[in-house]
């Protein structure tokens, strides 16, 4: 499959957990992200084409308040490297300007 994704993923290095804003469960951690997107680790296959409300838990070093909520479709998942962990892309879809400006600055941070 050819590739679609217009702005390159780069590798995470910081563990930040991502959960479901709805249920509050943890959906998996971040290990690549972009200014667009972001893959995520998870135990569960998660339902392609799905629209998540994904809450990004954050440190007080990383911004002034506990965590960004933002709209996330998985656009894809497979089985990852273990075959209890699947990788899930998500394509951000929406999100509020500040918590934007926080990823943004959290990506440039953390990934390489």
């Amino acid at each position: 499959m050819p590739e679609r994704r217009t702005t390159p993923r780069q590798k995470f290095s910081l563990y930040m957990r991502v959960l479901d804003d709805d249920t509050q469960e943890q959906l998996g951690h971040m290990v690549e992200v972009s200014s667009d997107g972001l893959k995520l680790e998870t135990s569960v296959d998660l339902p392609i084409n799905k629209d998540y409300y994904l809450r990004v838990e954050l440190t007080p070093e990383l911004a002034d308040r506990p965590f960004i909520v933002f709209i996330a479709r998985t656009r894809w998942s497979k089985v990852g490297i273990l075959p209890n962990l699947f990788q899930c892309g998500f394509q951000i879809i929406e999100m509020m300007p500040d918590d934007k400006e926080i990823f943004l600055n959290i990506v440039k941070k953390f990934a390489s």
